[in-house]
């Protein structure tokens, strides 16, 4: 008998640039009874079928993105006599699709750090297994470290570390605050330190924090706190904070050539201490949601927190004048939007000095606000693509699949696939990639961030040539050979003989499965 946790994708390179964290973590929460699981990221080559035996235990996190394509795993796993165990986001949003069309034989719902050991150990001791299992939201000192060990070095430029989960936003088009909740759960820094002191030993010095919002606590929520005279808020705010600053202190001491980046609100602008710390501890990037440009656009998502025009312009600049290079990410397809807006978004992505930009087509995914009143709107009158509601998308094979799902009061569908594409690819043209460049220290660094401009525009701007399958093989051909051109540079020399800081006895460690039934140790 093995295990086996599958990281479904439809799309695959040969090469990754983040790892996918919720498998190596899973593999650190899978019973030492059951052996080392046997991992497959499909976003690198795809699973094979032969590998499946019968009495296996198959483990497959499904986003709405993936369901499609990890549901055929999963028959196919079940098919060849295994156990089939769902989990992640889409299947605790859809429990019950994911066992009718996945043929699921259980469901983790929520955290899944220690309820797969749970699932895993019923089925190895007794055969049984319940059909639900709650992981719900376990908190910081729960979290477990990543079973690094288990992860094909040359396969990824970026490691991957979490410090914190849910969000206390509530933007209209995301999930994370319903899944998560909007009360942070923060890992110790200790923890996060020890895990990547871990990666750095074993050669990666590019991580990403891949944090559901690395900003936690803005000036604005600590001011409010105060006015309202809810002392019990401050405290709790404060420890947050300190605890953030606790953390970027000690990844300010590891070694100089380490490279961090992670994702955060556009209300850290406002707060160049917040940024001074994230510059001194190598986090130089990150993932920045402004959304839209236009105040009629932020008011649509429930985002206004953010500016706009040339008050957002210079917010952006500040990330770049504290050491902090952005992300931008955008999104086209609002009621509010009109055929100037990409025109003016690229313009102002251009202008603000934005490092790398990510321009989305409007999408309600299950669990937010959009999806349940788009839903509701539906329900009267359902549009059906072949027998598929058309709220069921995800469904629907992806050569007939439209490219946009609401109706927009202006624009068809085409016209702002047309246009979001022309965006990307004036953003990524060669002469504002090149300028953008100057940003590393040295050619090399110069060549490798071209290419990577490159391999990103490759593997995330499909809006284009989602239903062209000739292009789309031909994108996918070249995104491979630019992904093993780029990850040559970003290899590092391994420091097995990095140290961990001895920690002092407030330090909780966090717990790990042992191979009896459901028992939790120190690590």
């Amino acid at each position: 008998m093995s295990v086996h946790l599958v990281n479904p994708s439809d799309n695959s390179f040969g090469t990754a640039v983040i790892t996918p964290r919720w498998l190596f973590v899973l593999a650190a929460a899978t019973p030492r009874s059951a052996g080392d699981p046997i991992l497959v990221d499909e976003s690198i080559e795809q699973i094979a079928p032969e590998t499946i035996q019968p009495g296996d235990i198959v483990g497959i996190s499904v986003h709405t993105g993936n369901a499609l394509r990890g549901y055929a795993v999963g028959r196919m796993a079940r098919a060849r006599g295994a156990w089939v165990i769902y989990g992640g986001i889409h299947a605790t949003l859809f429990p019950e699709e994911a066992l009718e069309r996945g043929e699921g034989h259980a469901i983790v719902k929520g955290d899944g750090d220690v309820a797969w050991g749970r699932v895993v150990n019923d089925i190895l001791l007794t055969g049984k297994h319940e059909q639900i299992y709650e992981g719900g939201r376990i908190e910081g000192n729960q979290f477990l470290a990543a079973r690094w060990d288990l992860m094909p070095k040359d396969k990824y430029m970026w490691a991957s570390v979490q410090t914190i989960r849910g969000c206390p936003k509530h933007c209209s088009f995301c999930s994370v605050w319903r899944t998560d909740g909007q009360k942070p759960r923060q890992r110790q820094f200790q923890s996060v330190i020890d895990e990547i002191i871990t990666l750095r030993r074993l050669g990666f010095r590019f991580i990403a924090l891949a944090d559901d919002n690395f900003y936690p606590v803005t000036l604005t929520d600590l001011r409010l706190a105060r006015e309202q005279g809810n002392d019990t808020k401050v405290a709790e705010l404060t420890a947050i904070r300190e605890e953030r600053f606790s953390l970027m202190a000690e990844l300010a001491k590891l070694p100089k050539d380490m490279v961090f980046f992670t994702q955060i609100t556009m209300e850290a602008g406002e707060d160049g201490e917040y940024l001074d710390a994230m510059r001194k501890a190598n986090i130089k990037g990150a993932l920045v949601g402004v959304e839209a440009v236009t105040p009629e656009g932020l008011k649509a998502v429930f985002k206004d927190f953010n500016y706009s025009g040339e008050a957002l312009a210079r917010q952006l600049q500040t990330f770049k004048k504290h050491g902090v290079h952005v992300l931008g990410s955008f999104i086209f397809g609002l009621p509010t939007d009109k055929p100037e807006t990409f025109d003016a978004t690229v313009e102002m992505a251009l202008k603000a000095g934005v490092t790398f930009a990510q321009f989305v087509m409007m999408t309600p995914f299950p669990g937010t606000v959009d999806f349940g009143r788009w839903e509701k709107e539906q329900a009267a009158h359902p549009t059906l693509v072949g027998d598929v509601p058309i709220t069921r998308y995800w469904m629907i094979p992806t050569e007939v699949r439209p490219k946009m799902f609401t109706p927009h009061p202006t624009m068809s569908s085409g016209e702002i696939s047309e246009r979001t594409q022309r965006v990307w690819d004036k953003f990524y043209d060669w002469g504002p990639v090149w300028k953008r460049s100057s940003c590393t220290p040295n050619l090399k660094s110069r060549v490798a961030f071209v290419l990577l401009s490159k391999l990103y525009r490759q593997m995330y701007a499909g809006t284009g040539i989602s239903t062209d399958s000739a292009r789309k093989q031909k994108s996918k051909k070249a995104a491979r050979w630019t992904a093993s051109q780029v990850r040559k540079f970003f290899s590092a020399t391994p420091m097995p003989e990095l140290a961990s800081p001895t920690w002092d006895i407030s330090y909780q460690p966090p717990m790990v499965l042992d191979t009896s039934p459901f028992v939790l140790l120190p690590k």
